[in-house]
């Protein structure tokens, strides 16, 4: 399954090279493919260490409406064109190896990231909450914060 969290916080991490290396490190057993949209493709020329992004982990671009023409004219997709691997091989993605880049297409959905995450204002709050590894639900992140302050001495 695809599971949403926020681990650049507990990573530490502020761009997507560092995140996608430490993950590799924490998790060397893990099989990963770093989805990303057709339209983060038209651009990831520009994006800090693309390259080693690249070569990290596997990428699966998912098509979105109005961008497949600036991404298959990006200067990342001149790049990795020659690592393209067929969409019908995605059983097998156990056994690919970075640089590696299939571009996936699925019925759009038509809505907006905004109105999806409007639709559910906790959205953040209930990601934040669950414990991903285990699959349980925790204290919601503002009593683990509150509690993390008062256990070290600090004020709330």
């Amino acid at each position: 399954p695809i599971v949403p969290t926020a681990i650049e916080r507990e990573l530490g991490t502020r761009y997507t090279a560092d995140t996608l290396a430490k993950l590799v490190r924490r998790y060397p057993k893990r099989r990963f493919i770093w989805l990303m949209g057709a339209d983060n493709l038209a651009q990831l020329h520009r994006w800090k260490d693309w390259r080693r992004i690249v070569r990290t982990m596997p990428i699966a671009v998912i098509a979105r409406p109005g961008y497949d023409a600036a991404a298959m004219t990006s200067p990342a997709m001149a790049w990795l064109r020659r690592y393209r691997v067929p969409a019908a091989s995605i059983r097998k993605r156990g056994q690919w190896s970075a640089p590696a880049l299939v571009l996936l297409r699925f019925d759009p959905d038509h809505r907006s990231a905004t109105a999806i995450r409007r639709a559910n204002a906790g959205w953040a709050e209930d990601i934040l909450s669950t414990d991903w590894e285990n699959g349980k639900r925790r204290a919601p992140v503002r009593d683990r914060l509150t509690f993390r302050s008062i256990r070290s001495g600090e004020e709330a």
